[in-house]
């Protein structure tokens, strides 16, 4: 991987005497208040560096490799300070802030874009904080752990903020309203990734519950161009059976995209939005299009053309002629926002046309959110035709949508991919693990749900791998439990995510200063990915305030402590149950009891002060009791804060995932 062979000439090599640093180390940076903090790099061996920051100077010298690394602090926080490393050159950098540094991390969840949230152009339009830094890590895989991310520490504005991790902007922004400091934020994720990948080879190896998923992979290294051809092989059949496949496009030599085509049958959409929303539930190939009145000032002259993000792909068309294009080709390609150069050839004044096919390949297609407009390009601000609103569509080949379980239908996954082990730990951890933070927040586990019961210990590992590693302590740990999807059903059903829920529940018993979002209430039957990021975020941040911050917050809904047969009933007793009720008022929904047969059959349920009493007239002897144990279950359960109860059960009867691995 070229990674691999260019890092130590872009930064850990001391070939070159020039002092130089990682580029988490950089303008616009957030450094933790209250600890000492780590500042490194490389530079000539034995080369005397100094670090100065805010009237204090630090000194090292470069090791026979090269290598520096310096303490500063603990510092308090303010800003905007300066910051400078020299040696035989200087480095200044500016804008530095002391703060609250968190990493947010994950797999699609976490990455969701803010552009693509609930509400999300309005969140990005009031994104103006000056005192909330983000680094975004860029994707990476390497088999061998790196130096080096790539990234840059930016301001927190509209432009900045509309591709950054929604949940953890809206986890950072509150911490930042409820604590009055500067914030910092890394992000470091990516979509689809199991927990394995995140986690240390060390770490792997050393437990042998999660030893075989190393060993797998390390016995398919041995043989990667036949592995290599197979897997492209895999990734195609998979591709044929899950995707809907694009059937070409048929609408440019329809016409759609001619200006003087009729819109007959066209209908009417507004944007931006996916359009599940507006009650398209398809994939497939849509058009729309929309007249645009350019000022005559505006004729002959380039302009700039954007429309947001688009899910998944585009191909798109000014006055009939082709300027732009997204497809397979880009990574990510569904959160990329679309920036199309106009040549001045094609406009005119008055009435001009915009047409966009877009192709989506399953969950949310259409428009996803962002800047829509039309600009001069080089103009200054403020010039704009804007293109949010009413636009024409016709469908040109759909299919009634359908939603992937991943844990049942996996992705192949080949020699180079990032759902390997450790890949991701190596490429887009590791490199992180001397910059000084608080803490973490986690929202992972959709593809790891068909071996939750694996789960139950690699996830400890992976959080006690990334604490032994960064060597600041245990650290808070706050993560997402697993939300609601997929259809309801009639009754309770074994359920792969409610084992998952049930492994990340114990977790947070099992390993201290952890705390877990309970999100099954606001999640989407029809998208594995909700759009609802705020609430995740706020519900984080509970935990932060409550137990990092020390405020006056409850940082939970009721969680399950405890249980007791009374005759013909069970009664289940919670923590963080005070003002426990419903939240519609009606009695407790989702609760199932079962006898010695095992056999789970649907309970009534009344409350009584902190716990809740189920029973059943079919079963007069219970023994066992489960709240909301399905992928998507009615829960109706709340405390006096408005935070839902998290499923859970009573028993531990082995369950679907027992023994994968």
């Amino acid at each position: 991987m070229p990674a691999v062979v260019l890092l130590p000439l872009s930064f850990s090599g001391a070939a070159r005497a020039d002092v130089r640093v990682p580029s988490v180390i950089g303008d616009n940076m957030v450094l933790q208040q209250g600890r000492k903090v780590r500042l490194w790099g490389t530079a000539g061996p034995g080369e005397h560096v100094t670090v100065s920051f805010n009237g204090s100077n630090a000194r090292a010298t470069a090791d026979a490799r090269g290598r520096w690394q310096v303490f500063v602090g603990p510092l308090k926080a303010g800003g905007p300070f300066g910051l400078t490393v020299a040696g035989r050159n200087t480095l200044t950098f500016r804008n530095v802030l002391v703060g609250e540094v968190w990493v947010c991390s994950g797999q699609s969840n976490m990455e969701w874009p803010l552009v693509n949230a609930q509400d999300g152009a309005r969140d990005v339009a009031q994104a103006d904080y000056p005192l909330i830094h983000l680094f975004t890590v860029k994707k990476s895989t390497s088999p061998a752990p790196l130096e080096e991310v790539e990234g840059r520490w930016v301001v927190t504005k509209p432009e900045t903020a509309a591709q950054f991790s929604a949940v953890g902007y809206f986890f950072g922004r509150e911490l930042y309203r409820r604590l009055k400091v500067p914030v910092g934020l890394i992000h470091t994720s990516w979509g689809g990734t199991p927990a394995e990948a995140w986690t240390s080879r060390a770490a792997l190896a050393a437990d042998p519950a999660l030893k075989p998923i190393l060993d797998r992979y390390e016995k398919e290294l041995q043989d990667l161009p036949r592995l290599q051809r197979e897997y492209e092989r895999a990734r195609a059949e998979w591709e044929r059976q899950n995707i809907p496949q694009d059937a070409g496009n048929k609408g440019e030599a329809l016409g759609y995209a001619d200006p003087a085509r009729e819109l007959a049958g066209w209908k009417k959409m507004n944007l931006p939005q996916f359009w599940e929303s507006a009650g398209l539930d398809v994939d497939g190939s849509i058009w729309f299009r929309r007249e645009v009145d350019v000022p005559a000032a505006w004729a002959g002259r380039d302009l700039t053309l954007s429309l947001g993000a688009i899910d998944d792909f585009d191909t798109t068309y000014f006055n009939g002629t082709r300027v732009g294009s997204t497809g397979a080709e880009t990574p990510s390609a569904w959160m990329t926002p679309r920036r199309y150069r106009v040549p001045g050839s094609l406009v005119r004044a008055g009435r001009n046309v915009v047409a966009v096919r877009v192709f989506d390949r399953g969950g949310g297609g259409g428009f996803g959110g962002g800047e829509m407009s039309l600009t001069p390009a080089g103009g200054p601000k403020g010039e704009a035709v804007p293109l949010e609103g009413a636009w024409d569509y016709k469908e040109e080949f759909t299919t009634p949508s359908r939603q992937i379980d991943f844990s049942r239908q996996p992705q192949p996954v080949g020699p180079a991919n990032q759902n390997n082990p450790t890949v991701l730990y190596n490429a887009m951890l590791a490199p992180l693990l001397s910059y000084t933070i608080r803490g973490v927040i986690w929202y992972q586990g959709e593809s790891n749900a068909g071996r939750a019961y694996q789960y139950r210990t690699l996830f400890p590992a992976m959080i006690r791998d990334w604490r032994a590693a960064w060597g600041v302590g245990d650290f808070p740990f706050y993560f997402v439990q697993l939300a609601n999807w997929k259809a309801r059903p009639k009754d309770s059903t074994d359920s792969e995510w409610a084992e998952l829920r049930e492994a990340q529940a114990m977790t947070l018993r099992s390993v201290q200063n952890t705390g877990m979002a309970v999100t099954i209430d606001i999640g989407n039957p029809d998208n594995i990915h909700p759009r609802d990021k705020l609430d995740v975020g706020l519900r984080l941040a509970r935990w932060a305030l409550a137990e990092t911050y020390h405020q006056k917050v409850e940082e939970s809904g009721p969680l399950y402590d405890s249980y007791k047969v009374e005759g013909d009933k069970i009664r289940v007793r919670f923590r963080y149950a005070d003002g426990l009720q419903t939240r519609d008022g009606a009695p407790p929904a989702g609760f199932f009891v079962a006898g010695d047969d095992r056999k789970f059959v649907p309970a009534e349920a009344r409350i009584d002060g902190d716990t809740v009493v189920v029973w059943s007239r079919e079963v007069p002897r219970p023994t066992a009791a489960r709240y909301a144990w399905a992928d998507n279950p009615p829960a109706n359960l709340y405390n006096a804060e408005g935070l839902p109860a998290s499923p859970f059960r009573t028993d531990d009867w082995p369950g679907l995932t027992a023994g994968r691995n």
